[in-house]
């Protein structure tokens, strides 16, 4: 079987939106979860910068193989071969730019906000507060719409929400006390979503011989909130 091999780790954000996008473009692939401590040489191999997620796409011959080292990448590779829901049917220049303000002020912010112990330069609430800059961008934005960017699900939301789930993972009682209604059950419906919690399925780490692992598993459920 010839199919693209995913390095992935299941917590890490932007291995969620390589795998939330292979689901939306009904991709397969041989997924390798990894273990941060203890890297395959395979993957270094192909991907010396060792961060996840890595796909190795699989080119006719198995000796030449393309590899795509970024998620956003592989985001927009997977939808390139499948759309059947429509996530790049939408102003596409305004969910790059709303994806650039996740990937660089969103992110900074989130990094020092989870690990603040790290980051002395400011305290936790402040680290805080300067992500939440962000966070009341997107409330805005679905206060006009079900979804980020208009009535229906798009490149942005799937991309944006595993790095709003991490910020709200960092203390959650505290997130759902802040003034973002809106964004709040956005992130209550996608943790529910029968796609998120596939993406979100617990496997062995990869190891060479073992068993290989197709992702998904089983037949593509229900793309409907």
């Amino acid at each position: 079987m010839h199919l693209p091999r995913l390095y992935s780790f299941r917590r890490c954000p932007y291995a969620m939106r390589a795998r939330l996008g292979i689901l939306f473009a009904e991709q397969k692939v041989q997924l390798r979860e990894i273990v941060l401590k203890n890297k395959p040489a395979q993957m270094l191999a192909i991907s010396p910068k060792g961060t996840v997620p890595v796909l190795e796409l699989a080119e006719g011959d198995s000796s030449k193989r393309l590899v795509i080292e970024e998620s956003r990448e592989i985001l927009d590779w997977a939808l390139q071969q499948k759309d059947p829901q429509g996530l790049l049917n939408v102003d596409l220049v305004s969910a790059q730019a709303l994806l650039d303000r996740n990937d660089n002020e969103f992110k900074h912010w989130l990094d020092r906000y989870k690990y603040a112990d790290r980051h002395p330069e400011l305290s936790q609430l402040e680290y805080r507060q300067q992500g939440e800059v962000f966070l009341q961008e997107l409330e805005n934005l679905l206060g006009k719409n079900r979804y980020l960017l208009g009535d229906n699900i798009s490149i942005a939301d799937i991309g944006i929400l595993p790095f709003v789930r991490q910020f709200a993972h960092v203390d959650r009682e505290v997130f759902y006390s802040l003034p973002y209604p809106d964004l709040q059950q956005w992130l209550r419906d996608w943790l529910e979503h029968p796609v998120f919690q596939q993406v979100m399925i617990k496997f062995q780490p990869w190891q060479e011989g073992g068993e290989v692992v197709i992702f998904p598993s089983g037949s593509h459920l229900s793309f409907l909130i």
